[in-house]
């Protein structure tokens, strides 16, 4: 199956900006066009297998109502034009997944329609490390998480959805409230740290491996949504426009007809602390595939559910 890919390559270095992010960091990329991981017969086996294990498929009910989306520049210091205004937008209910897809989740998807393994699983015959299971998927194109969320009945959140299920209604800066993304909840790189942490070379210390989805408990969003910030940042239904949050509708907005780039959301493990807001937004090529960019999906439901979904908490520290 022929797709665009990208995978690490060590020793290359570009700062963010030239991929119109905020903020700069390392990104390992190549376009490896035609190649292409096939499965061997031991590798499909062992995925038969690799896919009963069990998967974080929980999704959570946004209750219909109105939310502070966008940044107040005299609130967050950090707010880029693109998040202004802010401004009170109303959403029909619907629902969310409560975690990031997981390899595991997409190993089925993968094995259902008969499609290559992903380039990046490069163990047992096509198969990602066990270890990966619970891990989020990544290299995934806009049109592969687009093609997922369908084959599984859901669809990619909008922007909007995806801000309020990240944030709730009161327009805090980060899913926990607005004191300061820390090392001890969200999944990020360290390159806006300063002393001693900042100016040793070792990799880890400044872009951390990727982890399970199910971590950080103790910052998940009002709606109980884990990682919506940090880890992988996430694609979104949207078309890109950075102008849209002062044009867009005040209900149900759903970006731009047309564009050429699509938006992701969230901030991923390359990102430093201006990224890993919840109104941070940017945009790239829709064919693009990233070791830092994954999903979750998203979908409708009937007004009356709307009422099952509570905050977890609305208190702002």
């Amino acid at each position: 199956m022929k797709k665009n890919h990208v995978t690490h390559l060590a020793g290359v270095a570009v700062g963010l900006c030239g991929l119109g992010l905020s903020a700069a960091g390392l990104v390992w990329a190549l376009d490896v066009g035609d190649v292409k991981q096939e499965w061997t017969p031991e590798g499909k086996k062992l995925a038969a297998e690799r896919i009963k294990l069990p998967a974080h498929d929980e999704m959570v009910v946004i209750p219909a109502g109105e939310f502070l989306m966008g940044s107040n520049k005299k609130v967050d210091r950090l707010a880029y034009q693109a998040e202004m205004p802010q401004r009170t937008i109303y959403l029909d209910a619907y629902e969310i997944d409560k975690y990031e897809v997981t390899t595991v989740q997409y190993l089925k998807y993968v094995l259902a329609n008969n499609l290559d393994p992903q380039v990046d699983w490069k163990f047992d015959g096509g198969n990602f490390q066990e270890t990966m299971v619970n891990h989020p998927i990544m290299h995934v194109t806009w049109f592969e998480a687009d093609a997922y969320c369908k084959w599984a009945g859901k669809r990619l959140p909008t922007e909007a959805e995806w801000e309020k299920a990240a944030r709730g209604a009161d327009g805090r800066i980060y899913p926990w409230g607005n004191q300061p993304a820390g090392l001890t909840r969200a999944n990020f790189g360290r390159t806006g740290l300063s002393g001693p942490v900042r100016d040793r070379p070792e990799r880890l210390l400044l872009y951390p491996p990727i982890i399970s989805v199910d971590k950080y408990d103790n910052a998940v969003s009002p709606y109980g949504l884990f990682q919506m910030v940090g880890n992988v940042a996430e694609w979104v239904a949207d078309w890109y426009d950075k102008d849209y949050y002062k044009t867009g509708p005040d209900r149900n907005p759903k970006g731009p007809e047309t564009g050429t780039h699509k938006a992701f959301r969230g901030g991923g493990w390359i990102d430093s602390t201006p990224t890993v807001r919840v109104a941070q937004r940017n945009g790239t090529d829709p064919k693009t595939s990233m070791n830092w960019l994954g999903f979750r999906c998203a979908r409708d439901v009937p007004a009356e559910q709307s009422a099952a979904a509570s905050p977890v908490s609305q208190n702002v520290p």
